[in-house]
Parts: C-alpha cells; structure tokens; sequence
C-alpha cells in the first residue's frame, strides 16, 4: 500500500524526518500548495494520506477512487471533512488524540492570561507609539468554568489551580475522574468569571455556545476557545463582544480557516487571535508525527503479510 504526507509544510517537515525511522514503511511528502480540486491528481495511486489541515470535501475525495484510509494529524477531522460520508466511500479516517493535551492547555492559559490583561492590545498600542497602561483582570481568586473534561481539560484545570483560580466543570457524560466539581451546564455558564470550551466537534455540540447561552454568562466574562470554532455561533459571539457582554474572547480556531484579515473578529480590540497553534510545540509535534507514521503502518503491515 502507497502512503503519502499531503499538506507537509515547512514546520512539520524537519520533524517529520526526525522521527522516522529506517523500518518504516515508506510515506511520499508533497510540500507544494495546491487546492481542493488538486487532490484527485496528488492522490492518484495513492491508498493512505497523511492530512495535516487541508479539507477534503465529500464531492471530490469521492474522485479519489484508489484512497482507503485518511491519517489526520490531531481530533478534530470533523471541521475539515464530513467523517461519516468519507466512510460511506470507503475511506477510513483516523485521528490521533492525546498527542498535544499540555501543549493546548498551556496555550489555553496562555490566551486567559492575555484577555485577562490585555496583552496584546496594549502591545499594538505601543508599537504605534501610545502608552496607554490598561486596567486589567487578576486571576487569583476568579471561577474558571471548564466545559469539556478530557485530557486538555483536566490539564487545564491543574494549571489554573496553581494561579489560585476556582475550578468547577460541565462535561457531556459523567467524569468521575474530573477532579473538580462538576455542577450543571447553566450554572457554570452563570458563575464562571472565564468560561473555556474542551468539547469535541459533533452535530450536538455544533453551535453549543449560542446566544440564548450566552446570556446565561455574566456580564464582562471571558470566553477562550481552543477546541473547535463551530462550537460556537459566530454572529452572537460577536455582538456579545460588541455589546460587552463578554469582556473579551481569546479564539486560537475559527469556522473558516485561515481568518480572512477583514473579518470582523479580527477587527475588534477586545478580541486576541491565534492562528489555530495550541497544539504547535515541538514536544506535540513529535509525538504528532510519530504515532501518524505508527498507525500507517498498522494498516500496511497486514496487507504486506497477506
């Protein structure tokens, strides 16, 4: 079975080479930029695809006649392919979790910290000259509601503990090992000073985050996402930001990616933008790619002995 890494960019392509090893089954590298109706051509021959974010629509991956498995580099293939149809082709995705679980948590503090202060627009401020020094939010003290208790979550937890945050939590099924208290969706949504979304991306959590929810929050909460964009809906994020409902929203993903610079998110000051880099450490990344490389070769390795 042919095998082939189809988005690998600069990044991930010194670390892609560092984790190899001489046993592995082979994986071709295409590190040229291409477009969705590319992807017939670039996977002609091909049975496996490494993807690390490109989409692949339902339409033309059905094109893609000779692909059997899609090896996504992370969890959330979701926001980048419909999952289900792809089976119903008879392409097999499969998504790799735990890989980056501290990397995103510390990120996700990292993106509290910085609404909390201001960081980043005090830092545009100063680089055009003012200096205006800002009244910000101490964290000490503060409830941090997490929804979603998974690994990221739990690290989340550990971390914000450790700034003398209040930690409570809302997770779709029970979690005995949370380790924090878990309380009702609204009532975290009610109490939580910053509210930070750990959910996976399904048709039920899609839009989780809505207006009627919204409201339920106190005024001047902060709201990070480092989970998936569609979780929440964008047009009432956007007025609870405009209306200052929520003081301020820390987003490393987006419904649309890569954020268009016109967009009105990235317009607003109270607002601090990432480029969907959570899980970009080296640390992850290595880990990333060589459990990618590990789960080609579970597919190959049976067909090689047939």
């Amino acid at each position: 079975m042919k095998s082939i890494f189809i988005d690998c960019n600069n990044q991930l392509a010194p670390v892609f080479a560092r984790v190899r090893r001489p046993d592995d089954p082979p994986i071709a590298v295409n590190s040229d930029a291409f477009q969705s109706a590319d992807l017939p051509r670039l996977l002609a021959g091909y049975d496996i695809c490494l993807d690390d974010h490109s989409y692949m629509p339902t339409e033309v991956m059905a094109q893609c006649r000779g692909l059997k498995h899609i090896v996504f580099l992370g969890t959330g293939a979701s926001s980048y392919m419909d999952v289900p149809a792809l089976n119903g082709l008879g392409i097999k995705v499969h998504t790799i979790k735990g890989y980056g679980d501290i990397a995103v948590a510390e990120h996700t503090m990292a993106l509290i910290f910085a609404c909390c202060r201001d960081l980043a627009r005090m830092d545009r401020a100063v680089r055009r000259g003012v200096w205006e020094p800002l009244e910000s939010m101490q964290l000490n003290g503060k409830t941090l509601g997490l929804i979603g208790l998974g690994g990221i979550g739990r690290e989340v937890a550990r971390i914000a503990r450790g700034v003398g945050m209040e930690v409570i939590g809302w997770n779709r099924s029970p979690r005995p090992d949370a380790g924090v208290p878990l309380v009702e969706r609204d009532e975290l949504l009610a109490r939580a000073d910053v509210i930070s979304l750990h959910l996976a991306l399904n048709e039920e959590t899609r839009g989780f985050i809505n207006a009627k929810r919204l409201a339920g929050t106190k005024r001047g909460v902060i709201l990070v996402n480092t989970a998936r964009g569609a979780l929440v809906e964008e047009a009432a994020l956007l007025d609870a930001l405009a209306s200052g409902h929520v003081r301020h929203a820390g987003l490393d993903v987006f419904h649309a990616e890569p954020l268009k610079r016109d967009h009105a998110l990235a317009r607003m000051e109270n607002v601090t933008l990432t480029s969907h880099a959570a899980f970009r450490t080296l640390e992850a990344s290595e880990t990333l790619m060589r459990r990618a490389i590990d789960i080609v070769r579970g597919i190959v390795a049976p067909s090689s002995s047939a």
